[in-house]
């Protein structure tokens, strides 16, 4: 059973394409600078790398460029060899606590919370409807980034404002990157012993945008992000926690007019980009560290910022068992998991350096006789996707 997995954004088009219940990558690809004369086609299939640049100029046209590019290359002989198709759509709110189908009803519902990812959902939306009219007869499933942490303690997401303004308004924490971090979770599962049933965990999604997670008994409890994905740690671009109270100031030191101007800032023209001011990549940054202050200064807080979280939800918990890194940098980058690892070295963590040393790889990265166990685990949202949307294709077959 053909099922593709969506991952749709403002000017990018990501997709991947499964054998299920295999799990087999049959072929994945997708479309950059989408909706301009020179978008970016690429598209891999069975070792063979394609990449040119053609004009894209509607959302229509880059739905058909992939369909039309799978029938060429005979991956399928018509559009309803795909028998599903599942969507990361990024916010849920409390509608949607796991992934569903989307129906006509679901879909108004998705574009209605587009309040809550004005970027997201509705670009979101407007795929799922391209691929409904493009192949009516395939499923449409929402895969939804909140729909892990909707159901973690009221306690943990509950903001200290007026509870009527939660009630009428919905305000609370949502959290993000919810399939990557249940993907993890389903991961260590199975690979540490005793699965994490009975166990603490703490994963951290370190990419450009990063979120760390409190899991206990293999249920999520607490989340880094919140009511947007702009709270929470340092990330490549977006501050983070703040005092709100900053922004009327900078507003009036910066002669801004707009809140979403504001806003922007917060989210394009922060972080680690703008403590270093250097880049919002953290290879560039860790490249000129020893020899520029402010590049120095940034992964000082990025680590300190993670380390926070970390030490928060340990106590929240009590305890940990077990960490887990994943996302670009998590997997990646062996000197941002030591230093943070070190920093627990009182609790008794002890870093294998050697397995510490691989990069995108399923490694545990602490010796045996650590106390706490930590591993890398890449991601493979993708792979969640089309589990998802297959558990609900197979009811239909």
């Amino acid at each position: 059973m053909k099922i593709m997995a969506i991952n749709a954004g403002s000017s990018t088009l990501k997709w991947k394409l499964f054998e299920m219940p295999e799990k087999a990558t049959i072929a994945s690809g997708m479309i950059d600078r989408l909706g301009t004369p020179k978008s970016v086609f690429k598209l891999k299939y069975n070792g063979e790398k394609i990449e040119y640049e053609q004009a894209i100029e509607s959302n229509e046209i880059a739905v058909l460029s992939i369909l039309d590019a799978l029938k060429d290359k005979n991956i399928i002989e018509r559009f309803e060899d795909i028998v599903a198709f599942g969507h990361r759509v990024v916010a849920g709110g409390e509608e949607f606590k796991k992934s569903e189908i989307v129906t006509d009803e679901n879909l108004d519902k998705i574009l209605k919370l587009s309040e809550y990812a004005p970027l997201h959902n509705r670009i979101e939306a407007y795929y799922i409807d391209v691929f409904k009219k493009l192949v009516p007869k395939a499923i449409q499933v929402g895969v939804f980034d909140t729909s892990f942490f909707t159901d973690i303690p009221e306690k943990n997401y509950l903001y200290s404002i007026d509870l009527e303004d939660y009630k009428k308004y919905k305000v609370r924490r949502y959290g993000a990157h919810g399939t990557s971090h249940r993907y993890i979770a389903q991961r260590l599962e199975q690979i540490v012993d005793g699965g994490i049933q009975d166990k603490n965990v703490i994963v951290l999604h370190l990419g450009s945008g990063a979120s760390i997670s409190a899991i206990k008994n293999g249920k999520a409890f607490d989340i880094s992000m919140g009511f947007t994905p702009l709270a929470g740690i340092t990330m490549s671009t977006r501050s983070g926690d703040l005092d709100v109270s900053m922004i009327p100031y900078l507003m009036k030191k910066l002669n801004l007019k707009d809140i979403d101007d504001m806003i922007d800032i917060l989210n394009h023209k922060s972080g680690l980009l703008g403590i270093s001011g250097v880049s919002a990549d953290m290879r560039d940054i860790e490249a000129v560290e020893d020899t520029n202050e402010r590049a120095s200064l940034a992964l000082k807080i990025f680590r300190n910022r993670i380390v926070k979280y970390v030490g928060s939800y340990i106590a929240e918990m009590g305890g940990v068992d077990v960490l887990a890194f994943t996302a670009g940098v998590g997997e990646n980058s062996k000197e941002v998991r030591e230093d943070i690892l070190n920093s627990f070295s009182y609790m008794g963590v002890k870093v294998d350096p050697e397995n510490n040393k691989l990069r995108g790889k399923e490694v545990k990265i602490t010796t045996d006789d650590s106390k706490i166990a930590a591993y890398t685990i890449p991601t493979d949202e993708e792979l969640m996707i089309a589990q998802d949307t297959y558990g609900f294709a197979k009811l239909l077959d």
